[in-house]
């Protein structure tokens, strides 16, 4: 078939295709399908005169009247549409005639493309929806966007966001309601989200694979108030797996994952949590947790002191079948110690947070990756040049100030210990006082476990746009209160972000209200917290299975035989090899072979 013919066949085509009100696309594709070219051979014949002309006349233009007849169909103006001729290209060999022709040198038809489904989807999004169609709408795109991950209904279904969990009456599949949650419809995400967390807890896992035959919690009963996060709910799933029974609060307010706290329900463990509970919430889930019919605890697992606090205030006649406390925070701990200096102290306690394996890696490794985690999400700000000053320097201080001199900031820092301070001056940081950088810096972070670190004479004196946050366990590091003045505006910008906005109009940047920054705002990593978990369950094993005058009414360390065994279960995921000491270096050394291999005075 000549070209002549092919391009006088498709300007027929084309004319009877205007004629009909079909719109013509803006831009064909190089092939047409076999589709497309079905159409153009089944499409109805029209007036022989319009055929004879466009046989003849390859190039003849659409009718005015007949590009009238398109608008209807199409987004921009008629006027702005390329015409027949312009969507043709020509053919030099030919003497002009006008054809489609692909890469390869062959000739195609034109392709056909329906615009009226276009025109339907145009027509469908300029409806203006209601209130309840727009929630509709968002939340079928939210579903789309995760059916893969989940078959039940969205974690980010919000259909009910407004209720408050205490209102709900909400059971899991088995018929079970002794818990209060989100929404029990996120449980499968949160399935996957646990899932994922095993992955990087080799640790736990290992010693639920070891342990489980043994049952060494079985009988126990704990009652726990941390952080419920992914990485938490493995350790809950351990200790069930090892015999325990778990009733669980949330110790902040904001680091609640909903959809492992469905999940945790849907496997029939007593959750009383939601991201985003109010100070009577926080307390009323504790509550809930520990003043049940036919059940009380004998062994706490506490992070931040709380629900011992309320237990102690509440129901202190509970102590007289608790075993013993399981601490890992600066706040508790400090708490712990108090109450042993008063007499106070009923039971045996274990601090965790000053084992080597919790103080050296939870402490120092997993916030020199999570502070600039929770920045960045925050607020997008660029670290380097800023001017930042770290208040404490501790194992906390340690990792944020590294974190951020690698990422270009300069660093100040304030201390109360001449020895952390040394150090701190030996890692390049300048040592200051609060008073003496706060109008220049741009960010302000508080890790000191200290209360009023800073307060309204600081933030007032802070320049325009100074972030300011804390990654210590409790909210009295910033003096939040004395902001919640009528002369100051607050401005929620995003989540956990609120601008303090002064009268001059200079603001700042508070960050999640003031509590811990990272579990508030962002994520820590799985395989830091899976050390400090595998501490913690040991630490619930030896106090709950220590004969009785073995531990007394006071505060204990870890033994340091079992931080080595915590630091070993993770080895095998570097590849690691430990050297073995001879017999004669053993002997030389004064020291077992299988260890412990420091003094409980060594300083790592």
């Amino acid at each position: 078939m000549s070209v002549q013919v092919v391009a006088a066949k498709m300007a027929e085509v084309e004319l009877k295709d205007v004629s009909a009100g079909k719109a013509l696309p803006a831009e064909s594709p190089v092939t047409p399908t076999s589709e497309d070219k079905t159409l153009a051979r089944n499409e109805p014949q029209k007036e022989a005169g319009s055929s004879a002309a466009a046989a003849t006349t390859p190039t003849a233009e659409p009718s005015a009247k007949a590009g009238e007849g398109n608008r209807g169909l199409l987004t921009p103006s008629a006027a702005k549409m390329p015409q027949a001729s312009a969507l043709k290209h020509s053919d030099p060999q030919q003497n002009g005639g006008d054809a489609f022709v692909n890469r390869d040198g062959t000739v195609a038809e034109a392709p056909r493309m329906k615009k009226i489904q276009f025109a339907d989807q145009k027509q469908e999004f300029n409806k203006r929806p209601s209130k309840i169609g727009r929630r509709s709408l968002s939340r079928s795109i939210s579903q789309s966007s995760t059916d893969s991950y989940s078959s039940a209904a969205s974690y980010t279904d919000s259909s009910d966001d407004e209720t408050s969990p205490r209102d709900k009456q909400q059971k899991n599949s088995k018929g079970n309601g002794d818990f209060c949650i989100k929404n029990i419809k996120q449980a499968d995400f949160g399935r996957r989200e646990i899932e994922i967390a095993e992955q990087e807890m080799p640790a736990l896992m290992a010693l639920r694979k070891r342990a489980q035959g043994e049952k060494p919690l079985a009988g126990a009963k704990v009652v726990g108030c941390t952080h419920i996060t992914a990485q938490t709910a493995v350790l809950m799933e351990t200790l069930s797996a090892l015999g325990a029974q778990c009733r669980w609060a949330a110790c902040n307010i904001y680091s609640t994952q909903n959809e492992v706290a469905a999940a945790l329900a849907e496997g029939g463990f007593s959750v009383f949590a939601w991201k985003g509970e109010s100070e009577d919430d926080f307390w009323w889930c504790i509550d809930r947790c520990v003043n049940v019919e036919g059940w009380q605890p004998n062994m706490i697992l506490d992070d931040g002191g709380d629900l011992t606090h309320w237990i102690y205030k509440k129901y202190p006649n509970m102590f007289k079948k608790i075993k013993g406390i399981v601490e890992e925070s600066v706040t508790g701990v400090h708490r712990l110690y108090q109450l042993s200096k008063a007499g106070k102290l009923c039971v045996p306690a274990m601090n965790v947070n000053d084992s080597v394996t919790k103080q050296k890696f939870d402490n120092l490794y997993c916030c020199r990756e999570s502070i600039l985690d929770g920045l960045k999400r925050t607020t997008d700000v660029m670290f380097g040049g800023k001017q930042v000053v770290v208040c404490g320097y501790g194992e906390v201080g340690k990792g944020c100030c590294a974190a951020l001199k690698a990422m270009g900031s300069i660093v100040y820092v304030t201390e109360i210990d001449p020895i952390c301070a040394l150090q701190a001056c030996m890692d390049g940081f300048r040592l200051v006082k609060l008073n003496e950088v706060i109008r220049q810096v741009d960010i302000v972070i508080t890790c000191t476990g200290n209360k009023n670190v800073v307060v309204r004479e600081h933030l007032d004196r802070m320049k325009n746009g100074c972030i300011v946050c804390n990654m210590g366990h409790s909210n009295t590091e910033i003096d939040v209160a004395s902001l919640r003045t009528p002369e100051l505006t607050w401005e929620r910008v995003r989540s956990q972000v609120d601008h303090i906005i002064w009268p001059d109009a200079k603001r700042i940047v508070l960050l999640a209200e003031g509590r811990l920054l990272n579990l508030s705002c962002s994520t820590v990593p799985t395989f830091v917290l899976s050390i400090t978990a595998t501490t913690q369950a040991l630490a619930l094993i030896e106090l709950y299975n220590a004969p009785e005058g073995r531990y007394k009414q006071d505060v204990y360390l870890l033994p340091k035989k079992m931080d080595e065994y915590v630091a070993s279960l993770h080895l095998p995921t570097f590849d690691a090899h430990l050297t073995e000491l001879t017999d004669e270096q053993a002997k030389y050394l004064g020291l077992n072979k299988n260890g412990p291999f420091k003094p409980n005075y060594y300083r790592y």
